[in-house]
């Protein structure tokens, strides 16, 4: 089964020492091995903005790991779409103020996808189907 990652899983599976489980990189390795790993369009931004305000540090320049990281081979990002927009529009209004997080979770619901997140705020409202390695 196909897993969309939220942009702080994304990254912790792309970085070494990060707080993801032994059974969550497995996983993850597995899907990724598969075809079955995917990001939403806006993580491409929220990566940058992290690396900006230097919330992570990376071992070659930001274009490199980028590069590599959303290399269509590793992982297929997903597009902001029409049918994504309409999913975002059926989103509760008093769901999550964030809008990158609004849109990882309207892309989830658009392509039917569950999505790996340690987001409590999604967790909790349960617009989205949560993944479980």
């Amino acid at each position: 089964m196909s897993v969309l990652l939220d942009t702080h899983m994304w990254v912790w599976w792309l970085t070494a020492g990060s707080p993801l489980t032994r059974a969550e990189r497995n996983a993850l390795d597995a899907h990724a091995g598969r075809r079955e790993l995917f990001i939403p369009a806006i993580s491409l931004w929220e990566v940058q903005v992290l690396h900006a305000k230097r919330r992570f540090e990376l071992p070659v320049p930001f274009a490199e790991w980028l590069a590599r990281a959303a290399d269509e081979r590793v992982i297929a990002v997903l597009p902001l779409s029409v049918e994504v927009v309409f999913a975002l529009d059926a989103l509760p209004p008093s769901f999550h103020g964030d809008p990158a997080d609004r849109l990882i979770v309207a892309t989830a619901r658009a392509h039917a996808l569950p999505l790996a997140t340690r987001d409590a705020a999604i967790r909790r409202s349960r617009a989205a189907k949560i993944w479980k390695p």
